[in-house]
C-alpha cells in the first residue's frame, strides 16, 4: 500500500455554492434539451420499479 494524495475544491471558499448553482443550472438546461437523455431516464426508471421486491 501506498499514500495517495487527492486534491478536492475548497467548500469554504467564497462564491463556491454559487458556481455550484451556476454549474448545476446549466447542467441541467442542457439536460432538459436532450431528448435522447430524457427518453433514456425515462426508460431506465421504468425499469428500476419492483427492484426492492
Amino acid at each position: 500500500m501506498r499514500p495517495i494524495q487527492i486534491w478536492v475544491p475548497d467548500t469554504r471558499r467564497p462564491g463556491f455554492a454559487e458556481e455550484c448553482r451556476r454549474q448545476s443550472a446549466l447542467t441541467a438546461e442542457s439536460d432538459a434539451a436532450d431528448k435522447d437523455l430524457q427518453d433514456f431516464m425515462e426508460a431506465a426508471l421504468a425499469k428500476m420499479e419492483g427492484w426492492t421486491e
